[in-house]
């Protein structure tokens, strides 16, 4: 079997386990609604996505056990984080629950976006995406898991849910972006793009360095003047 078979079931399992939860724990709040439709349907937005550009990493073949092994040891994890929420009938102010569902569909659409234009990028040519999604961040697409985990996690408002995204930011996130920095270091052109990029972080468009340089590539007269004087 394939690693996405998996990966799509707990997706697909994920809406239902959460309504599961609502009705077991009998918490039907707006907030529990707000929760189910954030992280619920994550997983169908995921769904889309693996129908339009399949991820090829999750294309390679396990065993039975070997999904058994990846659910106990990373994606079961998952739902923990709506179990503490709905469990505990945790109570979100508004602005909890305008922060998670702002922090949930940046990172939605970060992650679609990226995805996307990594795949038709490399479908047609071969080498570094230096632009788009990837111009200031080398990985945009884990960027905006996080963002959707974290959403998760913040409207669940226990250490534990923290815990459980920095677990797999650190088993996981992580040491494919760093194997990805390795892949990718021998084409031409890394060392420039590897320093105006962060490796997850688009710190250019923290410091403004990014809005800068959109000034100056619109109004290239005046950026003459300023390096001339």
């Amino acid at each position: 079997m394939k690693v996405s078979w998996s990966v799509n079931l707990h997706k697909i399992i994920t809406l239902f386990l959460i309504l599961f939860m609502m009705y077991y724990y009998d918490n039907f709040t707006v907030g529990a609604w707000i929760y189910i439709a954030i992280h619920g349907i994550y997983g169908y937005c995921w769904l889309i996505k693996d129908l339009g550009f399949r991820d090829h990493r999750l294309e390679s073949k396990t065993s039975i056990g070997g999904a058994v092994m990846l659910y106990l040891v990373l994606i079961a994890w998952y739902w923990v984080i709506p179990y503490l929420f709905i469990s505990q009938k945790v109570i979100p102010s508004n602005f909890d629950l305008f922060f998670a569902v702002c922090l949930h569909t940046l990172g939605i659409v970060t992650t679609i976006a990226a995805d996307g234009q990594r795949h038709f990028s490399l479908k047609y040519r071969k080498g570094l995406i230096t632009g788009g999604m990837f111009r200031y961040t080398r990985n945009p697409n884990y960027l905006g898991e996080i963002m959707i985990y974290s959403s998760f996690a913040y409207l669940a408002n226990h250490w534990i849910g923290w815990v459980i995204v920095t677990y797999a930011a650190i088993t996981t996130f992580f040491p494919n972006m760093y194997n990805k920095d390795a892949s990718i270091s021998r084409h031409p052109g890394w060392n420039e793009y590897k320093s105006q990029s962060g490796l997850i972080v688009p710190w250019a468009l923290l410091n403004g360095r990014a809005l800068i340089n959109a000034f100056r590539s619109e109004n290239p007269d005046e950026a003459n003047i300023t390096e001339r004087g």
